[in-house]
């Protein structure tokens, strides 16, 4: 099923991101939590494609995992580091004969090494260049392109980034789905902007539960999400206590999605990081149980 029929076909609807464990015992360990985590029925689950672009191989075989364990629509990131169009339509064709009905279209950042994106020759440099190449040559397949609430790093500001996630709209997206953020205001204001641009599809909200402070401050840093000062403060004071941290997460977690979905946000995407304690509870929290 496509994400545009995802979306039109429910009010509300729940997905997981995964990303493909690198060993065997990693794989086992995501069986044992994607188990848990399919018991609250999610709408769909996407994969990313490997850090930098690397091992695309690792993505199909945790997508041929997820298959066997559920019948829910899957998506596969795809990026356009190290690419060439050929190279993405033999990614695309395999997917596909994977079961893979969506794709969720990013630029992808720098590999490992170097500083900067370069793009591979004849390849493409922008998102919305992969999402009109998707679109176009393989249109049976659901589009999803990134957005974010608090700028991409790379924007010079919020208006330039939101004329950025435009094009890749008009390149043939279905939804829109964000960078992790733990300031709602900043969700609702980059809302506002989306429709002030004239973007119509779904964008739907993705947070990561924190279940450690500094892992939290090192993505953060690295996309540009800001941590409020009153939750920084609360995961500062218990950076020494595990089950704290996990605590503190949870409850912030939890006052997120629900004051979300009071607004009306189309869903919520969780970045799980293969992991289910804390979307579980999370889950159990906003009644979202099995």
């Amino acid at each position: 099923m496509r994400f545009s029929s995802i979306y039109e076909e429910n009010e509300f609807a729940l997905s997981y991101e995964l990303f493909p464990p690198k060993t065997d015992k990693g794989m086992t360990s995501l069986e044992t939590n994607l188990e848990t985590l399919l018991k609250y029925s999610p709408h769909f689950v996407t994969c990313t494609y490997g850090a930098g672009g690397s091992d695309q191989s690792r993505t199909l075989e945790t997508l041929a995992t997820v298959q066997k364990m559920t019948d829910v629509p899957l998506a596969s990131h795809l990026t356009c580091v190290n690419a060439t169009p050929d190279d993405l339509s033999t990614y695309l064709n395999q997917a596909k004969e994977q079961g893979v009905s969506n794709i969720v279209a990013i630029r992808g950042d720098a590999p490992e090494g170097e500083s900067e994106f370069q793009v591979t020759e004849g390849g493409f440099r922008y998102g919305n260049e992969l999402t009109e190449f998707i679109h176009q040559e393989f249109p049976e397949l659901g589009i999803a392109v990134g957005g974010y609430p608090e700028k991409h790093p790379e924007a010079r500001n919020i208006f330039h980034d939101v004329d950025n996630l435009k094009r890749k709209v008009d390149a043939g997206a279905d939804i829109v789905i964000t960078q992790l953020f733990y300031k709602n205001d900043s969700f609702i204001s980059f809302l506002d902007s989306c429709a002030a641009s004239g973007i119509t599809i779904p964008i739907v909200p993705g947070i990561l539960p924190i279940t450690n402070y500094k892992q939290v401050q090192r993505i953060s840093a690295m996309c540009g999400a800001k941590l409020p000062v009153r939750l920084a403060n609360a995961l500062e004071h218990c950076q020494d206590d595990p089950e704290e941290q996990l605590k503190v997460g949870i409850d912030h977690a939890v006052k997120q999605a629900a004051d979300l979905m009071e607004r009306g946000v189309p869903g919520i995407h969780f970045y799980v990081l293969n992991q289910c304690k804390a979307t579980a509870a999370i889950l159990d929290q906003l009644k979202l149980s099995h």
